[in-house]
């Protein structure tokens, strides 16, 4: 099954050889850089590109185009070598456009040799760059991943070169350059561009997961200039033979076709394991709403994606409605403009009946467009109830009954949910969609225990007990889904702040010690964990994991900071850093409770430890983004039902099962 990744995720490569496919709606320049654990490119015969497209495991093309295919063999990759990175660039020729948000977003999918994709990505967001690194190829652990980069460069391929740490990276840019513009005279002429009647066509999957050049491909901001519909047609149900959720997106025309705003990536043929199908409503009415009803090989494969696409349709359809709503705005003030722009118009009831009319046709439009965001919003609705009542603990608030059946897991959920994420449209139905992330944990997590502005007027000392309530119920659903002793919790708190907020956990028993106090009690922690990452480094990078000590844990561990930076020094402070850095490829995850305000002393030497870190907050926020159209998302953090125990008992079950394993 495709793994259609979003910027930052990563995906295990079974296979060694390999073909990466770019498709783009305009000539692009495709190339890739080897680069060292660090990132570092060691020079220009590290570097594949048009005028040298051959190194050793690694084959670019040779000339710009719209669509390429890069050849990778993993095995002959130099042992130096720990990273490949794709790099995409827009020649520099008269005429070539020098941004790439004057184009079609770019689409990359990794494919084993016999074309069937391992993973894809579609790198959204770009505006004013005109080069950027698509995705990365990785030795983690002795095995190789993909990751989804998707960084831009608005100084082009010579600014992304020498962010890699190429000397002459400008130099080699203008080389590239003067390649490219030589492969292009080689080249047959474009075809001529399409008609009216054959753009809208343009805009559909090709069957390969890469999109057709288009003006507005499904993976952008729905464009602002498409005239919505008069009226618009209902959603499409989901048919009954595909199970993979389609999109519940609005269509907007301007007479020469619709306007699709479904993901090309979400038209996989499914796996070979069925999934439920939705049934069929009445006629006229949307398919009735099934929990599965997504591809996977597991029920909890299929809810997980699932949810994934409730996600994206919800952002797409309220994506559909703004756009509409802009173009009513901007047609009614150019109506306006036009109707006051003669004088005679100004005088008598001319003007007024201008005016009346603009504004009447804005509301006609403005209504429809509603309409149609309520239809896609009620279907969405009537999903989520089907769905929420049937998800695993994993992926089910605490309010779920699921919670009051728990036991002790066997195995290792594929993802967790963090939370709830909500559109102000969406607000009024109580339509929220679970944020879930992938386990293992790929970073640690922050919550930002400071004031923000969707909380401006609680109290820091509320929004400290907030955030510390916050992190422990994370740790009490990580300790949760996890079996028995593969998971393990530590927790650092200097001044003894957080006694009342850390009582569940320690009565269950289940952290892997007493809260750490003082500035020793911190040292002692920190050098601990630093230790076990230290010896399973070594272990993996020598093939000798079998050597390590019988007695240290091997589950994976969760360290909980509170109050930071208060009771750290200088080294503990580049103790943490380090291990947010280099902890979790071996299992070593943080939960910091902080409010940066309080570590500003530092200045930027703490800047790549907040980045590394996921950003939570313990009360409302809207400071998270979607991947597919930027989309500013409240973001709402778990929280137990007031009077529940259902923590209490879940906990208790945690640690009955741990002694049972005689932990």
């Amino acid at each position: 099954m495709t793994a259609e990744l979003v910027r930052g995720q990563n995906h295990p490569l079974t296979q060694n050889r390999l073909e990466i496919r770019v498709s783009a709606g305009a000539p692009i320049v495709a190339g890739a850089t080897l680069s060292d654990d660090q990132g570092k490119v060691h020079g220009r015969d590290w570097v594949a590109h048009p005028g040298a497209p051959a190194l050793p495991g690694l084959e670019v093309p040779r000339q710009a185009a719209a669509d390429h295919r890069l050849a990778v063999d993993l095995d002959a990759v130099p042992e130096s070598a720990h990273r490949v990175s794709v790099l995409l660039a827009l020649p520099t020729g008269p005429g070539d456009p020098d941004r790439f948000g004057a184009v079609a977003a770019p689409f990359v999918a990794v494919t084993g040799l016999d074309g069937s994709e391992v993973a894809s990505y579609t790198i959204t967001d770009l505006d004013a760059e005109s080069a950027v690194v698509a995705l990365e190829l990785y030795r983690r652990q002795g095995a190789w991943k993909v990751r989804a980069v998707g960084q831009g460069y608005a100084g082009g391929l010579g600014a992304l070169l020498t962010d890699q740490g190429l000397p002459d990276a400008g130099a080699l840019a203008g080389e590239i350059g003067e390649a490219v513009a030589r492969g292009l005279a080689r080249t047959a002429a474009p075809p001529p561009p399409r008609t009216a009647a054959s753009g809208a066509s343009a805009m559909v999957d090709t069957g390969a997961g890469a999109s057709v050049a288009g003006a507005a491909l499904p993976s952008t901001t729905p464009p602002r200039s498409h005239q919505p519909p008069e009226p618009q047609s209902p959603p499409a149900p989901r048919p009954t033979h595909e199970p993979q959720p389609q999109a519940h997106a609005s269509t907007q025309t301007d007479g020469t076709g619709p306007v699709n705003y479904t993901h090309p990536g979400r038209q996989a043929p499914a796996p070979p394991a069925p999934a439920p199908t939705s049934s069929p409503g009445a006629p006229g009415q949307p398919a009735v709403p099934v929990a599965g009803d997504a591809t996977g090989w597991s029920m909890d494969e299929r809810l997980y994606n699932q949810v994934w696409g409730m996600f994206e349709d919800l952002a797409r359809c309220v994506a559909a409605y703004r756009s509409a709503v802009d173009f009513a705005d901007s047609r009614m003030e150019q109506e306006l403009d036009k109707a006051l722009s003669d004088p005679r118009s100004r005088i008598g009831g001319q003007g007024d009946a201008a005016r009346e009319a603009a504004r009447t046709k804005h509301g006609r439009l403005v209504d429809q467009a509603r309409e149609a965001l309520d239809r896609d919003l009620a279907q969405l609705a009537a999903e989520s109830a089907v769905v929420e009542p049937a998800l695993p603990p994993a992926y089910a608030g605490w309010d779920n009954p699921v919670w009051h059946a728990y036991r002790s897991p066997m195995e290792i959920p594929m993802a967790l949910r963090l939370g709830d994420l909500q559109l102000p449209e969406s607000r009024g139905l109580g339509l929220r969609i679970p944020m879930l992330v992938r386990l293992p944990l790929e970073r640690g997590m922050w919550i930002d225990s400071g004031r923000s502005g969707a909380d401006a007027l609680t109290e820091p000392d509320e929004l400290r007990r907030r955030a510390m309530r916050s992190a422990v119920e994370h740790a009490a659903r990580l300790l949760a889904v996890y079996p028995a002793g593969e998971f393990a919790v530590h927790v650092i708190d200097p001044a003894g702040s957080a006694t009342g907020a850390l009582a569940p956990l320690v009565r269950a028993g289940v952290l892997a010690g007493p809260p750490a106090a003082g500035m020793a009690g911190v040292s002692e922690v920190l050098a601990r964990l630093i230790q076990r990452v230290d010896l399973v480094q070594m272990a993996v990078r020598g093939g000798a994991a079998d050597a390590l000590p019988p007695d240290l844990d091997t589950a994976e561990q969760l360290l909980i900071v509170n109050d930071f930076p208060h009771g750290f020094d200088d080294r503990a402070v580049t103790r943490l850093r380090y291990l947010a850095d280099e902890g979790p490829a071996v299992g070593v995850h943080l939960l910091m409770v902080a409010d940066r305000e309080d570590a500003a002393e530092y200045g930027p030497v703490l800047d790549p430890l907040w980045r590394a870190l996921l950003r939570l907050t313990p009360v409302p926020d809207d400071h998270l983004a979607d991947p597919w159209v930027g989309h500013a998302w409240t973001y709402e953090p778990p929280s137990v039902p007031p009077g529940s125990r259902i923590l209490e008992q879940v906990l208790e079950e945690v640690a009955r099962a741990r002694r049972e394993q005689g932990i």
